[in-house]
């Protein structure tokens, strides 16, 4: 086992977190309005959703996501989380202040957000088929079944580390801001979230009626 082979798969699931999406949006959001523990906890119940993704991949279950109706219930019923997640930002915006307050939203609401917009995305499952897929492939073929385990477990750390290391920068960055700038970036991630429940919705319509 190769220590720069490990680090390379913490990277790999560094990177894969990274794009900017729904959940890192809700990230933000969460971080801006309430600070590290309820952006971290969205991260939580993403990274949740992820690993189910992954267990899929792993033992094949992979048709089940493949079903049409499966794929057009995933599209519209993640549509709406996104559009509920986006309005309810954008309409909170003006009860932000620079005082943290761990009351305003329970830790348990911010997991489901990012377990839900995880789970019922579509796009999660095609990347996470498409990535993860072919690196158990590849792993497989080089280095046999017995390292699935430990590669896979690298990726999921990686993800843990994006999770930790956004929680901390949208905390600090928050120290740095006035209100008036939160609430911008608070309807500036419900617009963002809104326009991703609105691509999700019209996938899902266009699937329905094809």
């Amino acid at each position: 086992m190769s220590i720069p082979i490990l680090v390379s798969y913490i990277i790999l699931g560094f990177t894969l977190a990274a794009p900017i999406g729904p959940v890192n949006s809700a990230r933000l959001d969460k971080g801006i309005k309430n600070g590290f523990w309820h952006a971290w906890v969205v991260g939580l119940g993403s990274m949740i959703a992820d690993a189910i993704f992954m267990v899929m991949v792993y033992l094949g279950m992979v048709q089940f996501l493949s079903i049409p109706i499966v794929q057009i219930c995933l599209w519209l019923f993640g549509g709406f989380i996104l559009i509920y997640s986006g309005i309810e930002s954008i309409t909170g915006a003006n009860s932000i202040s620079l005082t943290y307050s761990r009351n305003k939203e329970p830790l348990y609401k911010c997991f489901l957000t990012g377990f839900i917009m995880s789970i019922t995305s579509p796009l999660s499952i095609l990347f996470w088929l498409g990535i993860y897929g072919s690196v158990l492939a590849k792993t497989a073929q080089t280095n046999g079944t017995e390292m699935l385990l430990i590669y896979s477990s690298m990726i999921f750390l990686g993800l843990t580390l994006w999770d930790v290391f956004v929680a901390a920068i949208t905390t600090g960055f928050r120290r740095l801001l006035n209100v008036t700038s939160l609430i911008a970036i608070s309807i500036f991630s419900g617009v963002s979230l809104v326009a991703f429940g609105l691509y999700f919705g019209y996938q899902g319509i266009k699937a329905l009626f094809t």
